[in-house]
């Protein structure tokens, strides 16, 4: 029997910032469903899929009343009848009724939502959970998490330039042991910011909100964070930016707000380079805006294998953009953020572009999040090897943190830990 759709609805729900989002719920024929919620970016790539909001002055112009009336409108004339199971199939349907390269149509949080909730609903028709559904009979581990300790750019007021100071526990074991560990550090450096008078509170990702005098004193202040944590930093414990340069430059020049001064490519370029020789980064996301392929290709060149070098803005989880990176030699590592391609197998198809290029493949939430756990289910069942979610703070993080310990456990003696294709030796 198929998993035949019965039912498509949405509703309105609110996500980490207490903006409305677009939950969708999938009802089929033999009883089962699947719900999934549509997250936001504030950072946002501009290939990326295009969130339908209602504009006018209600909730600040963010409503999403006429994206939830596609889904119960046209999306689910046009679904009602499907076999949730044939995923490519729903999409292809979801592509052709919207017929605009960026979900401007119907809105990329409605058709992500749709797309998640057929995914659900056919797992919860198979009896298995969606990571299980997703692998099939393949192989499956854990992702290794990267975990924001700092926030800042568009995450934090922009009181400072580098918008994500994140740890890895490349000395985890297992993926409880990476939680215990970077739990430790996330305490020792919110201690040391308390005692320095530097802490303002806590960023949309869950990170601290700090108040450093320099891009690099927040460097400094997460090694010394890991080291009063009791660990060696780059050992055990190591840095991973994300400097979403995109935000604060254009045309290969980049202005640093914090410290007042303006960069060439070049001298972004000898500014990053200059941080990977004193500290213990293993890698660095949208090192340079998205306009500047000239400054990704230079930067992927000088810095070699020493480092991950991720695309995010720079590859909107496009394959097509993924493939061209991978022809100029520009990337080592491809962010999945299945809102920025709209639906899950255009999600997929980049996905498995990257790991065709030997690029890390790190599944990723929004900075504008919810209880969703979908993007843990992706990172293990598609055997992704990473997982960005943001803090180690606030329950939408945690949530999806919490999720991934629960297939642990589920997994037994059968589960594995992922070290990441693409990091330096």
């Amino acid at each position: 029997m198929t998993a035949t759709i019965a039912g498509v609805r949405a509703r309105r729900v609110w996500d980490s910032r207490g903006r409305p989002t677009v939950e969708a719920e999938i009802t089929l024929a033999d009883g089962s469903s699947g719900r999934a919620i549509a997250p936001a970016g504030a950072s946002r790539g501009t290939r990326e899929a295009i969130d339908l909001r209602d504009g006018g002055p209600r909730f600040g112009g963010m409503d999403v009343l006429q994206a939830i009336a596609n889904v119960n409108g046209a999306i689910a004339a046009a679904l009602i009848g499907h076999d949730a199971a044939d995923q490519a199939g729903i999409d292809a349907a979801l592509i052709a009724l919207d017929g605009t390269p960026d979900k401007a149509r119907l809105g990329g949080n409605a058709t992500i939502a749709v797309s998640l909730a057929a995914a659900h609903a056919a797992a919860a028709s198979a009896g298995v959970p969606l990571w299980r559904y997703l692998a099939g009979s393949g192989p499956v581990s854990l992702p290794q998490p990267e975990i924001q300790i700092f926030g800042g750019g568009a995450h934090a007021g922009r009181r400072i330039d580098v918008q994500d100071l994140m740890v890895i526990a490349t000395g985890a074991a297992t993926f409880a042991d990476a939680l215990a560990m970077t739990a430790e550090v996330y305490r020792a450096a919110g201690e040391l910011m308390q005692d320095a008078g530097q802490l303002l509170g806590v960023a949309d990702e869950g990170g601290w909100w700090p108040a450093f005098d320099s891009n690099e004193a927040a460097l400094e202040m997460l090694v010394r964070a890991i080291e009063r944590a009791g660990y060696r930093p780059g050992a055990e414990v190591a840095l991973s930016l994300d400097i979403a340069a995109s935000e604060f430059g254009r045309d290969g020049r980049y202005r640093l707000g914090l410290e007042q001064r303006e960069l060439d490519r070049d001298g972004l370029a000898e500014m990053l380079l200059g941080w990977l020789d004193r500290y213990p980064i293993v890698a660095i996301e949208d090192p340079f805006g998205e306009d500047d392929r000239d400054g990704w290709i230079a930067f992927a060149r000088a810095a070699g294998r020493r480092v991950q070098i991720i695309g995010d803005d720079y590859l909107t989880t496009n394959a097509l953009a993924v493939e061209r990176a991978a022809a100029d030699g520009a990337c080592t590592a491809v962010l999945i953020k299945p809102n920025q391609a709209g639906t899950l197998t255009e999600t997929l198809a980049a996905l498995r572009a990257g790991k065709a290029a030997g690029f890390g493949t790190i599944v990723s939430a929004r900075s504008g999040e919810t209880e969703d756990v979908s993007i843990v289910h992706l990172a293990v069942g598609w055997n992704a090897g990473q997982l960005k979610v943001g803090s180690f703070a606030r329950s939408e993080r945690m949530a999806k943190w919490n999720e991934a310990l629960r297939i642990e456990e589920m997994l037994g003696g059968a589960a594995s830990f992922a070290r990441p294709m693409a990091w330096p030796a």
